[in-house]
């Protein structure tokens, strides 16, 4: 299949050698996010006498903590193609990254499930997949952790959190996700999702998840966005 449909480099978009992920060129070319992070989202912070980024001093997230792997600035070509032009194969590298990455922070964790962030029915009918579950997937392969991608459904077609400002990002999810099972057995879960901008994706996943039952919710993404000024 790889020679019949070669997979594309993440970072360039050409296709890459059969078994390879990543042209060997492009290697580097995605800016691993720096130390010092925010204790509690995992943010690059530019004060180092700092534990928590500005936004996670001004917000009470309901979620424990996460990491991402990359500096958005840095993959936000790749993340585009990756999310609206069906580039899902680039999950393979995103996932194998996540792992090399944070395997230990989420081994820590002890995670019962992985949670992608759902998408509404009709973008998933637009793209053909959802890219939160594509990476869930690649991650729970290689870590031996079960992928519970219809534990939430996304009930509501909101806009896109990117042309939104704090206020509006948070009053766009409201009533956007709803649990699809009665019985939630979970204590521990991950949410899986491409970006972590302020959070308020994540946010609104892990208070159904507790309202559930579900005592600790982490997140990992690929990319995280920068400080707040």
């Amino acid at each position: 299949m790889d020679v019949v449909f070669p997979a594309r480099c993440p970072v360039c978009d050409r296709a890459v050698a059969p078994g390879e992920l990543i042209c060997p060129g492009c290697k580097g070319e995605f800016e691993v996010v720096k130390e010092p992070r925010c204790l509690k989202c995992g943010k690059h912070i530019g004060d180092e006498r700092e534990e928590y980024c500005k936004g996670c001093r001004m917000t009470v997230h309901k979620f424990e903590k996460g990491r991402g792997v990359f500096a958005y600035q840095s993959v936000a070509g790749s993340m585009y193609r990756f999310k609206y032009a069906g580039r899902r194969e680039y999950a393979r590298y995103y996932g194998e990254q996540i792992v090399k990455k944070l395997g230990t922070a989420i081994e820590r964790w002890k995670p019962d499930a992985l949670v992608p962030v759902p998408v509404h029915a009709a973008r998933r009918r637009e793209r053909g997949y959802n890219q939160a579950e594509a990476l869930a997937r690649e991650v729970g392969k290689r870590m031996g952790i079960p992928v519970e991608s219809r534990l939430i459904k996304r009930v509501k077609k909101t806009l896109p959190q990117k042309l939104l400002d704090d206020r509006e990002r948070q009053n766009n999810l409201k009533k956007a996700f709803k649990i699809d099972r009665n019985d939630v057995k979970l204590k521990t879960v991950i949410i899986i999702d491409d970006i972590y901008t302020t959070g308020s994706t994540i946010d609104a996943c892990a208070a159904i998840l507790k309202r559930a039952g579900v005592e600790k919710v982490y997140f990992v993404t690929v990319a995280v966005g920068r400080e707040l000024a």
